[in-house]
């Protein structure tokens, strides 16, 4: 655990009683603080008392009168589409509003760290996409090297119940941008920026507001080294950003699928190869053709992303391609489940959006894709020239129907995962892949993704066991 610096013998609101609330309180309580706790769900408030919290209505009139700080959930809206009543509360009577993550990086730093010769390294990813595995694979790569290191955040543990640092270890979070638009504090020692696309886009009012919380990562405190991917404008913006003049190599450029030059500090992966170049002169490459466990350029971008990141702590070349080799990559994200008849089954239930799902397309060929579910902002339009690999798509959901008029390519409306797997492993031919890509959220039929994912390898699974 990592108990919370700076606000002993105060008073803290804790809003939401869910994983990192819960966390919040404890680490509050750890450091000496006094957490009043709420959550409107009765059963979140019981088991906050079981472990001896007090829980305080947060809705009444001058709740927040002896309130040094509200901290929030990540799923609690606090700004847009409106703000949530408590936090309106919290606001209108200038108490300041944070996270569990400004929390961490506000507490993380102790004083046992002046008698470390190598004192321990936070690398935090965000962006739109990759960044679960881009935290998992810099994660297994400094693990490989035998760096101590944990990961934490959206992916792993909860940021405040990790461990305190010690002598050479290395922190990885990952960071969506619930959580970097609302924390006080953002100071890791390299940021990553994978890629922007459109999502979440009701909680930041835009596209506008979705990236200023992800620039804040950079902006909030800066950190020594930033990796941007820069295959959208607002990568190239923010890289322009934060370099001083065009041989900066605080700032490492990395592109899937373009070849990066200049004085600087670029990584960039081609065809399937992974190029550095430092000051105009090559320094290594990878082929990431024969890596299994990072298939397609989305993949590729993410390698980059994640060799960068590892070489700014000065991990070797060769250390890394090893690494990445070992990776097996994680659930629900171009996880191949198994194979049929030369069939094969590939589960990537976290491609919630239609950027994700079309890099999901592209990393195969002869694709039965199995799609839908809870359309999100901003319609299907942008997939019509990703589906160039598709041979049929087969689509789930509660609005199935009205998903499969919008693809640009033959469709059968199947409703539900198990007849959607069952046509499609049906029709399909020795060389084909039925690719699970829903471009949609889950929460019209599964209460995650995660569980969505979990089906659909249960379907496969049963058609494996009757071969």
């Amino acid at each position: 655990m990592i108990p919370v610096q700076g606000l002993t013998g105060a008073k803290v609101a804790v809003l939401g009683l869910g994983r990192s609330g819960l966390s919040a309180a404890r680490a509050l309580r750890a450091g000496g603080g006094e957490p009043l706790c709420w959550d409107d769900n009765p059963a979140a408030r019981d088991a906050a008392e079981e472990e001896g919290f007090t829980c305080v209505d947060l809705r009444r009139a001058g709740a927040f009168e002896a309130i040094a700080r509200l901290i929030v959930s990540p799923g609690i809206a606090h700004l847009y589409p409106q703000p949530n009543p408590v936090v309106a509360l919290a606001l209108e009577a200038g108490v300041p509003v944070d996270n569990d993550i400004g929390l961490f990086f506000q507490s993380f730093a102790t004083d046992d760290w002046n008698g470390m010769d190598n004192p321990p390294r936070v690398i935090a990813v965000t962006g739109s996409n990759g960044k679960s595995t881009t935290s998992a694979l810099i994660h297994h790569i400094l693990t490989e090297a035998g760096r101590p290191c944990q990961l934490a955040g959206n992916i792993g543990r909860g940021v405040l119940d990790i461990d305190p640092g010690t002598n050479g270890g290395v922190v990885v979070l990952e960071l969506s941008s619930y959580q970097t638009e609302l924390a006080r504090s953002l100071t890791p020692d390299v940021a990553v920026f994978t890629n922007l696309s459109p999502d979440h886009l009701d909680r930041h009012a835009g596209m506008g507001g979705y990236f200023a919380a992800k620039r804040r990562l950079f902006a909030e405190g800066g950190p020594d080294r930033a990796v941007i991917g820069v295959d959208e404008v607002e990568g190239r913006f923010l890289a322009g950003q934060l370099s001083e003049e065009r041989r900066d190599d605080r700032v490492i450029r990395i592109s899937s699928g373009q070849k990066l030059s200049g004085p600087g500090w670029q990584v960039f992966a081609r065809k399937g190869f992974l190029a550095e170049f430092r000051r105009g002169k090559q320094v290594a490459s990878v082929d990431l053709r024969a890596v299994p466990g990072l298939p397609g350029a989305h993949n590729h971008q993410n390698a980059c992303a994640a060799y960068a990141a590892c070489r700014a702590l000065a991990v070797p070349p060769k250390v890394i391609e090893a690494a990445f080799h070992s990776f097996e990559g994680l659930p629900h994200r171009s996880q191949l489940i198994g194979e049929i008849g030369g069939v094969r089954f590939v589960n990537d239930s976290k491609a919630t959006n239609v950027d994700s799902a079309a890099k999901a397309l592209a990393a195969f060929q002869n694709v039965r894709w199995i799609c839908g579910g809870l359309e999100k902002e901003g319609g299907l339009a942008a997939l019509s020239g990703a589906v160039s690999s598709v041979r049929k798509a087969y689509v789930i959901g509660r609005e199935a129907a009205q998903f499969a008029m919008q693809l640009n390519v033959e469709a059968e409306v199947c409703g539900t995962m198990d007849v959607a797997v069952a046509r499609a492993a049906a029709e399909a031919e020795a060389g084909d892949v039925v690719l699970l890509a829903p471009a949609a959220a889950s929460f019209d039929q599964y209460d995650s993704f995660e569980r969505r994912g979990e089906d659909f390898i249960a379907q496969v699974k049963a058609r494996l066991a009757e071969k």
